[in-house]
């Protein structure tokens, strides 16, 4: 059987160092703290697909040394898989790399959606099945996941990294190299205080103004989100 490597790119919560963008309206302990919150749940959707049993769940996290407490916020069956030296994209591509060496496909998750669907992520491992590329694009003009059957240096040299060009250029990168991509329904990240307030929303019950599509429940973000409102 196939197996597909989906890993959720990620930085050890610590204070002063995980989502500093939603500082403010949050303090940098109560950023770091959502932040494994974000991990618990994301990682909680992918151990679910790793039961279908063709997905092997990573962390491909930073920094290196961190692993013992980054493992406290996954399932026992993930791996740990620090990332190498280097810009975001050489990061990305290095991970991405590692992780083809041992897998028919590997998946490039961010970390910052937390309620991202188990369906865009089932759908996601399906499609690598046929095509070498599978993008999901995210909110705010970047993507949510990036899946690769081989290793496209192009996709990921020159990127303009947390602009809204990223989705738009990747695939253009794609094109240039003559690589058909498959889509998957978009979802959004949480990395400032508009984006915050959309999953605050979300996790009170509105519907997502973009998608038709329910998020994962996200226990640990639900809690977190539901104690900080009874503080303020």
């Amino acid at each position: 059987m196939r197996n597909v490597a989906v890993a959720i790119v990620c930085k050890t919560p610590l204070p002063g160092y995980s989502k500093t963008r939603l500082s403010p309206p949050l303090d940098p302990e109560d950023c770091a703290a959502l932040s494994a919150c974000f991990i618990e749940d994301l990682s909680r959707t992918v151990n679910s697909l790793c039961r279908d049993g063709d997905v092997t769940g990573y962390a491909l996290y930073t920094p290196v040394g961190s692993a013992p407490q980054l493992r406290k916020l996954l399932p026992e069956i993930f791996q740990v898989l620090p990332q190498r030296d280097g810009d975001f994209g050489e990061r990305l591509m290095a991970g991405a790399a590692d992780l083809l060496s041992e897998h028919d496909g590997a998946i490039l998750v961010n970390s910052d959606s937390p309620t991202l669907p188990r369906e865009i992520l089932r759908a996601a491992v399906d499609a690598l099945a046929n095509d070498e590329i599978v993008l999901g694009p995210a909110h705010d003009g970047g993507y949510t996941l990036i899946g690769l059957t081989k290793l496209y240096s192009h996709l990921f040299h020159d990127i303009p990294w947390s602009t809204a060009a990223v989705f738009e250029l990747t695939l253009k990168r794609a094109a240039e190299i003559g690589v058909r991509v498959a889509h998957v329904p978009g979802w959004y990240d949480i990395d400032d205080a508009d984006s915050l307030k959309l999953l605050e929303d979300e996790i009170s019950g509105k519907a997502l103004p973009f998608t038709a599509l329910p998020g994962s429940h996200a226990p640990s973000t639900r809690r977190f989100l539901e104690a900080r409102h009874g503080r303020i």
